[in-house]
């Protein structure tokens, strides 16, 4: 294949049946009935020394809230539950139990057949919002302290939750159209249906004394000085807002795409067919990104998906859980190839991603010189993403390694800015780590406030 190739890229919408779409963007897992929890909580040996509690970022009870369900009390057990991580519903929907809680489970490593901590608590979670109670929590006598909280993320809701409930007025910016972060537009349309991750602000919102406040851009709409000019105490859950680039050639023509553009694209759509997707896609990365872009863009109809990572199996981000998932959809995990040149046809479109073979049998990654070309109708970056320092520059916010860097408190180095979420050092891009993140933040604000 040379370098300008007489191809038609063959990308079209609509690849699929209304019906078709609709079982493929279905819940990943079937919620479990009222039986199947009942059983399936009787099989917990309700540690005392659980290390699965140890190992929920946010210290859910986990054998107290299991405990419950088998004793018929899905209510209490929401309670233990929301009361540690309020945004208990969509953790239970998408954290990597298989990585965290489910991978220490006693039955796990005796048997090989954890109990399914996560469906459990998707049960729990969802029979207390469906069932219209009251808020489980009440918020306390208004302070009279403001707090601005930059990002309507996880990190950022879960901060405002629990300020709030100390009674705090919380003012939430949040540049986007709607709020949400992560759980609204970079989560996989199948780990969240039926609008969950809107539903679950609506309920967090229940508590009061949370303004939202959409379409405010730091630097733009809102400024930093500003806000702590005018409150108490400011939380910054800014994401990571740029995408990694390949640096290579023909990165910006049409047919190259970054995956969190597309896939938050793919969550805002409420009609799926109007999505383009090519016959063959190539994704290049090897996390959670990656893993997502490609199970829907096969989903989506794609006939063939490649995912080209540049180590082996073990050193991909994704869960061995993940990866499996993405093969059982059809999807081919192609380990030791680094991108080397994207092919464009006559019309200056990709059609084809060349990648060589890599090694590090001399303890460094290198290209060893094997060179392959895949045919390729869209090519999918999925390299990681970074802060947007500039937001913060002549803020007297110190940064290190590129993100912002904070306490354990998640103070930074400003005494009224906190921060928490995927843009502090030492982040983590899941849900359940900004949500602790939020909370331990918002702990330490409310007690600053208090004096």
């Amino acid at each position: 294949m040379s370098d300008r190739q007489p191809l038609s890229r063959d990308v079209q919408s609509a690849r699929l049946s209304a019906a078709e779409y609709d079982e493929n963007f279905s819940d990943l897992h079937a919620p479990l009935d009222w039986h199947e929890a009942k059983v399936e909580a009787e099989r917990c040996y309700f540690c005392y020394d659980a290390p699965c509690m140890t190992a929920c970022p946010t210290s859910i009870d986990i054998p107290l809230f299991i405990r419950q369900i088998s004793a018929d009390n899905p209510t209490g057990s929401a309670k233990t539950i929301l009361n540690q991580n309020i945004m208990g519903g969509m953790c239970a929907r998408v954290c990597p139990t298989e990585t965290l809680c489910e991978e220490v489970c006693v039955r796990e490593v005796a048997e090989g057949k954890p109990v399914k901590i996560g469906q459990l608590q998707r049960y729990a979670t969802d029979h207390f919002m469906e069932s219209k109670r009251p808020h489980p929590f009440t918020r306390k006598a208004e302070t009279g302290k403001k707090v601005a909280i930059v990002g309507a993320g996880p990190a950022g809701m879960s901060c405002a939750h629990h300020l709030a409930r100390e009674g705090h007025d919380v003012t939430v910016f949040e540049a986007r159209n709607k709020p949400g972060g992560l759980n609204e537009f970079g989560i996989a349309s199948y780990k969240s249906t039926e609008n969950f991750a809107q539903r679950e602000i609506e309920f967090l919102l229940e508590i009061g004394g949370i303004e939202i406040k959409t379409g405010q851009r730091l630097g733009e709409e809102i400024a930093l000085d500003q806000l702590t000019s005018d409150y108490d105490a400011v939380f910054l859950g800014l994401g990571l807002k740029n995408t990694n680039r390949l640096n290579l050639e023909g990165e910006n023509a049409p047919g190259c795409e970054d995956a969190i553009d597309y896939i938050a694209a793919l969550r805002q759509a409420e009609d799926k067919s109007i999505l383009s997707v090519g016959r063959n896609v190539v994704v290049i990365g090897g996390g959670m990104t990656a893993i997502d872009i490609a199970i829907q863009t096969k989903l989506l109809g794609a006939e063939n998906v490649t995912i080209c990572y540049r180590r082996g199996q073990d050193a991909m981000n994704a869960s061995l859980y993940e990866q499996e998932l993405a093969q059982t959809h059809g999807v081919k995990i192609m380990h030791w190839r680094q991108p080397n040149s994207i092919k464009l046809n006559e019309q200056g479109e990709v059609c084809g991603l060349e990648v060589e073979t890599t090694s590090d049998a001399s303890g460094k990654l290198s290209g060893t010189g094997e060179m392959q070309i895949i045919q390729a109708d869209q090519i999918f970056k999925a390299i990681g993403q970074k802060f947007d320092s500039t937001l913060l520059s002549d803020h007297q916010v110190e940064l290190e390694q590129g993100r912002i860097k904070v306490s354990d408190t998640r103070q930074t180095s400003h005494q009224k800015i906190w921060a928490g979420g995927d843009c502090i050092v030492g982040g983590e891009d899941l849900t359940v780590v900004a949500v602790e993140d939020g909370k331990i933040a918002a702990q330490h604000i409310n007690s600053v406030l208090q004096g």
